[in-house]
């Protein structure tokens, strides 16, 4: 069964400047500088940032899961979403068939945006109690840094 978390998070940048921080490679930069406290590194294993590309996530000490690898599933620059899977360890190896992630940023007037930010995922029957693992909070906490981030940037 297909389970999802889902949080809308306003983003005071146009949609179409948020868009370009989220669509590639330039959010995980921003995320594992601005979220040192989860993430101790982030990797490109392979590809450009563009569908296909593989990131390999290692959690900081206390964070729970050690790493996992993640691959960018879908990027439609037209409708402004990116979906990336879990393709190895993390939530897969605690019995998760599925962890998947996705960001939409709406346009919300002129200046300002809003980051729907969802987490669908499938987990087998037996490890059914590891669902209660799943939290929404990490992607509000992505979704600020990169307001933080735009915020300051404006002016450059």
């Amino acid at each position: 069964m297909l389970s999802q978390l889902r949080q809308e998070t306003g983003i005071d940048a146009p949609a179409t400047v948020a868009w370009q921080l989220y669509s590639g490679l330039e959010l995980a930069r921003l995320v594992e500088n601005r979220l040192s406290n989860i993430f101790q590194k982030i990797e490109v294993v392979e590809g450009d940032g563009g569908e296909g590309t593989v990131l390999s996530l290692i959690f900081a000490p206390g964070v729970g899961a050690t790493n996992c690898k993640e691959k960018f599933t879908k990027i439609d620059n037209e409708n402004r979403i990116k979906e990336t899977e879990v393709v190895e360890g993390g939530f897969l190896d605690i019995g998760f068939t599925l962890y998947r992630v996705r960001f939409k940023i709406i346009e919300n007037g002129e200046d300002s945006c809003i980051v729907e930010s969802t987490i669908e995922y499938e987990i087998k029957e037996e490890a059914a109690a590891n669902a209660s693992l799943v939290t929404i909070q990490l992607l509000i906490d992505i979704a600020e840094a990169a307001n933080n981030y735009l915020l300051q940037n404006k002016a450059a």
